[in-house]
């Protein structure tokens, strides 16, 4: 695309010694030169062609002169266009008002042609710097409108309560997800599965971003479609990694864990894909749900999960979590871990899941702050009732 440069002096022999001088650039299509007499016709000039990344101009002039017209140049608020002054030698107090005024160089009277064509390259390479901070700065408001949408769709998929006949039943659920980005690759869900069970899940996508936000979105719908379909929690994971390792992306997974309470029995049945075991919580203690599992999905194909059952008692709570809490740094590089968030939940046992969820992830952040957060952070409560 050709540049363009306009050319404001009222003495005609300027146009030629330019057109002669640079006739290589034009007749090669890379500079377009554009001439006014005075400012008056300047202005008009920049208002007809907007793209023009160069004004050369003249300080004394008739109508309108060089002075004003970098006022009216800067009043258009372009910050790719520049303005080069020529004003006589020695004529130092108006080329302090017109680099004042915006001026980004000056060349004097008599030009030297040489010298005209050093500067005009120089602000030429200025003006291309500035147009291409404005497009990175334009694609970069692009990208932020889209992932603050992307943003908005993820937690929409998230449920924001559960029905009230599973509370009513003696069950009560609540989770909180903390994206380290503006999209995360952590999931929750919980539903209703009929009138007395009720399933929740947990999930944790390899890597951070768009693509794991995706993956995350394509293994809830996949988990709870199959759930929804009467299959046990074994059974789920088995045909969501069967779907997800024909099509899932090298050096992607999902660790997963996937339970169902039954609000008459009390019985929670549960299968974990190389997640990380979630902690019982009674009123003797805090104990690790460890279990048999399988590998976390998408990482052998046509691996089989089987499932595993706990007898709750009432007011015993399960928190399920992803690894963003055991694995949060302070500012010394030390790990959260395993035995800090034990102690911690031994002293919230008697909270209710919502109180509980919020003291874990509230203590995670104590612990790591003045560092930034480097994973997601996704926890969850069920509490049994029995009632």
């Amino acid at each position: 695309m050709s540049i363009k440069i306009l050319v404001v002096d009222d003495e005609p022999d300027l146009e030629q010694l330019i057109r002669q001088k640079f006739r290589r650039n034009i007749r090669d299509n890379e500079f377009v030169f554009l001439f006014a007499r005075n400012g008056l016709d300047a202005v008009a000039t920049l208002f007809a062609e907007p793209d023009v990344a160069l004004v050369l101009t003249d300080i004394n002039m008739p109508e309108m002169d060089g002075l004003t017209l970098l006022g009216k140049i800067e009043e258009m608020r372009s910050k790719s266009l520049k303005s080069v002054v020529v004003s006589a030698y020695g004529d130092l107090p108006n080329i302090r008002v017109a680099m004042n005024r915006g001026a980004f160089d000056f060349v004097t009277k008599p030009i030297d042609l040489t010298d005209l064509e050093t500067t005009i390259q120089k602000a030429l390479r200025e003006s291309a710097l500035i147009q291409e901070a404005l497009r990175t700065r334009d694609e970069l408001v692009s990208i932020q409108r889209e992932l603050n949408v992307a943003t908005e769709i993820q937690m929409s998929m998230l449920p924001r309560a559960l029905p009230v006949l599973a509370k009513a039943n003696g069950i009560d659920i609540y989770a909180r997800m903390l994206p380290a980005k503006e999209v995360g690759g952590d999931l929750y869900d919980f539903f209703r599965l009929d009138d007395h069970r009720v399933g929740c899940v947990i999930g944790d996508v390899s890597g951070k971003g768009v693509p794991a936000a995706l993956l995350m979105g394509i293994s809830r719908t996949l988990l709870r479609s199959a759930a929804l379909a009467g299959m046990s929690p074994g059974e789920c994971l088995t045909t969501v990694n069967r779907i997800l390792s024909e099509d899932i992306l090298p050096n992607m997974f999902v660790t997963a864990f996937y339970g169902v309470i039954d609000s008459r029995t009390g019985v929670f049945s549960y299968c974990s894909a190389g997640h990380n075991p979630p902690y019982v919580i009674t009123s003797s203690g805090v104990t690790p749900l460890n279990g048999v599992g399988g590998p976390p999905i998408g990482v052998v194909e046509g691996a089989s999960y089987r499932d595993e059952n706990l007898q709750l008692q009432p007011n015993d709570i399960v928190l399920l979590f992803t690894d963003g809490i055991t694995e949060a740094l302070d500012s010394n590089d030390d790990f959260f871990g395993e035995q800090r968030l034990e102690e911690l939940l031994s002293n919230f046992h008697a909270l209710p899941p919502a109180a509980l969820v919020d003291r874990t992830v509230e203590a995670v952040q104590v612990f790591s702050k003045g560092t930034a957060q480097a994973d997601d952070i996704t926890c969850l409560a069920l509490r049994y009732s029995g009632s």
